[in-house]
């Protein structure tokens, strides 16, 4: 089982003191942790670290999916787009499926032997209906709510408003109004995971070349969920531009996550985006959920593209930036907590492909420059991002509301 003193490479002996001595203070406490899926995305992989991490602490700390009909991922889908600030309307039909699905889930989970729980993003949100009023309870919100649709905020925010805490991903994502206490945790990835580890040169070239990416023109690459909010279709574009300037290739590597219901489609209008292009037999379009493949890409590419219209935090800019390989990013959400503009990579507004595709020229035709901001970026995510840092964080905030 991984462990604190597995970290001592990146963290010091008093934090992992620290760490141990907040640990100790919840002996005998029981937490459940509650989300939609248990691959693909974000919230996926932060808990498949933290939670075995906080075990490993003495923490008894259990993670539920929750389960439904594809009709309920269908309107969870639409919600978090809408909170993301699409405009959507739902109907009374779509309101009593995202309730009564929750309160299904309710009635095979008992959460009585918990002294806390806490829920993540808006699936099992309507959950705190259905548990005791009197244990705390804490959602956590993964997404960018920075103007969200009125009639989603509407649906939404009255269950958030019931929570004794949320935790948010970025400043930006406080909401003064709800009522509720907020504080905020930028997530964080595991330097240790096999999507993380060193690879050696030899190990990083078997991989891309069993995944049939070359390796004699520069890579640029996109490693993410195919999710419109990533804007597959945008970095097509984005490619065409620095691709008419350099020779390059672009990979855009991704799977769909259990819960959304949309990525078929996405994928699907991708395919034939790059099948149109000019440069489609530069273009390499990747669906697979591969740890090693991903780790070689993000290493191996010259520079990673994180084109996210919204974008609550986007772990995949940390992991390429702990590989030393900038990221030329969209200026959105936590995406701007990660990349300190022109020093560990670029921010360019989302739509603003011609700058984009500078930012990313910029970078291939100076590779002193390229290894000066992979230096910084690398050494960004060890101060800030690293998953000792959140496990502490959970600590303290667990201890907060359980030894009062």
């Amino acid at each position: 089982m991984l462990k604190i003193e597995d970290f001592r490479k990146f963290i010091d002996e008093s934090a992992i003191s620290r760490i141990h001595e907040r640990a100790r203070n919840l002996a005998g406490k029981k937490i459940l942790m509650v989300n939609s899926t248990n691959r693909g995305g974000g919230v996926a992989e932060i808990l498949n670290s933290l939670v075995p991490l906080l075990n490993s602490l003495g923490v008894h700390v259990e993670w539920k999916v929750i389960t439904g009909e594809p009709k309920f991922f269908n309107v969870t889908k639409k919600l978090h787009n809408a909170l993301q600030g699409q405009a959507e309307k739902f109907s009374e039909e779509e309101k009593q499926i995202y309730l009564e699905t929750n309160k299904t889930f309710a009635m095979s989970c008992d959460f009585s032997p918990y002294d806390l729980v806490v829920i993540h993003d808006p699936q099992p949100l309507p959950l705190i209906k259905f548990m005791n009023p009197s244990r705390p309870r804490i959602f956590q919100l993964h997404i960018d709510i920075t103007s969200p649709d009125q009639e989603a905020w509407e649906l939404a925010s009255p269950f958030m408003s019931k929570y004794h805490q949320m935790v948010l991903s970025s400043d930006d994502f406080l909401k003064k109004d709800l009522g509720v206490p907020q504080r905020v945790f930028p997530p964080a990835i595991d330097p240790l995971s096999e999507k993380n580890r060193e690879l050696s040169p030899a190990a990083t070239l078997a991989s891309l070349v069993k995944a049939g990416i070359s390796v004699k023109k520069p890579i640029i690459a996109q490693v993410s969920r195919f999710d419109r909010w990533k804007d597959p279709l945008g970095v097509v574009k984005i490619f065409e531009l620095v691709r008419a300037r350099i020779d390059c290739e672009l990979v855009l590597l991704g799977d769909f996550a259990s819960d959304d219901p949309e990525g078929q489609t996405v994928y699907d209008e991708l395919a034939a985006a790059a099948d149109k292009s000019h440069f489609r037999h530069d273009i390499k379009i990747l669906l697979v959920q591969d740890a090693v493949l991903t780790n070689a890409l993000q290493k191996a590419a010259r520079v990673i593209i994180q084109k996210s219209i919204r974008e609550g935090f986007g772990l995949t800019v940390t992991e390429a930036l702990f590989k030393q390989t900038p990221v030329v990013g969209s200026n959105t959400g936590g995406i701007k907590l990660q990349i300190l503009d022109g020093r560990n990579g670029y921010l360019n507004d989302p739509l603003d492909h011609a700058g984009v595709a500078r930012s990313i020229v910029k970078i291939l035709r100076d590779e002193n420059l390229r290894s000066e901001l992979g230096r910084i970026g690398r050494r960004h995510v060890i101060e800030n991002f690293l998953m000792p840092r959140l496990v502490l964080n959970w600590l303290e905030l667990f201890a907060e509301h359980l030894n009062k």
